[in-house]
């Protein structure tokens, strides 16, 4: 069961994550929230689980910030440009690390290029796999947090559309660079702001482990700058941005509410397991380790 509820809870974002990443219009991105949300809430109660989180998860495409959440625009540092050291250091950075090219670390960050199985991608860290199985209300929590995430991110890109490295300097990247990717700007990187929030967030859930979460929430966000498809100073940005949305949401009522019962969520599935392969993990945690840059 816990598989298919992961895959269930993969599948209902990954339209969603993938609209952020390519630049696609307000209105579908928040269409394919509404749609998400609704197939997230008939597969909890297909399943067996507890039907209680259905009828929150059905008005997630709303976020929980709305226009209460900071403007990230004002507070991000202004996106580098031509001339400057910080637009310098991108460029060197970009060329120095397609070196990466076919080593364990690419093939970490080829991994998490999927936005959807950033609970997945965390479970060695959390200690357990959590989904819509064991964790329902987590995971429509942190679905619903994903729109306040892109509207966290798609202001800044919009007014800067810095260009992506692969633009400036040629070099190998570890997904298509498709005219999608390309014409989504660069600053600040979307999916780790994404990455960054949601590993905020299980910090919070499973503070015993809040070292090993961080550390992996970090490298889910700096596989963008391995994979070649984001500048240093975006992916820092993204982090910066994440960090601003978890801020602004524990200003909300309702957050805090859901944040309550999701912890007691994730104590009682990490109680339960089954625990992440061991063997794998270590494996994991030798990748992390390296960095990048």
């Amino acid at each position: 069961m816990a598989n298919a509820a992961s895959d269930v809870f993969a599948s209902v974002v990954e339209s969603a994550v993938q609209l952020c990443n390519t630049g696609a219009a307000a209105w579908e991105i928040g269409m394919s929230w509404k749609l998400a949300m609704a197939a997230t809430a008939a597969a909890v109660l297909t399943m067996g689980a507890d039907p209680a989180p259905a009828p929150m998860a059905t008005q997630t495409a709303q976020g929980y910030l709305g226009a209460a959440a900071p403007d990230t625009y004002r507070i991000l540092p202004p996106a580098p440009v031509a001339g400057t050291t910080r637009y310098e250091a991108d460029r060197a950075i970009f060329r120095s690390t397609r070196a990466f090219k076919d080593t364990p670390r690419w093939a970490l960050a080829q991994n998490d290029v999927n936005q959807a199985a950033i609970l997945k991608d965390l479970s060695c860290a959390v200690g357990v796999e959590l989904t819509s199985a064991n964790a329902p209300t987590t995971t429509a929590m942190i679905l619903r947090v994903g729109r306040d995430v892109s509207r966290a991110t798609d202001r800044p890109k919009d007014i800067y559309k810095r260009q992506r490295p692969f633009l400036v300097d040629k070099g190998e990247t570890c997904i298509e660079q498709s005219d999608a990717l390309a014409k989504s700007p660069d600053y600040p990187s979307g999916h780790n702001t994404w990455g960054w929030t949601v590993g905020l967030i299980l910090a919070e859930l499973a503070p015993d482990r809040a070292t090993e979460i961080l550390s992996r929430a970090r490298a889910f966000g700096e596989g963008r700058l391995v994979c070649g498809v984001h500048n240093l100073s975006a992916v820092e940005a993204g982090r910066m941005n994440g960090s601003i949305v978890v801020a602004g949401l524990h200003g909300s009522a309702e957050f805090r509410r859901d944040m309550e019962t999701a912890r007691l969520e994730v104590a009682a599935a990490r109680k339960a397991g089954p625990a992440p392969d061991p063997a794998a993990c270590a494996k994991e945690a030798a990748v992390v380790a390296q960095n990048p840059y």
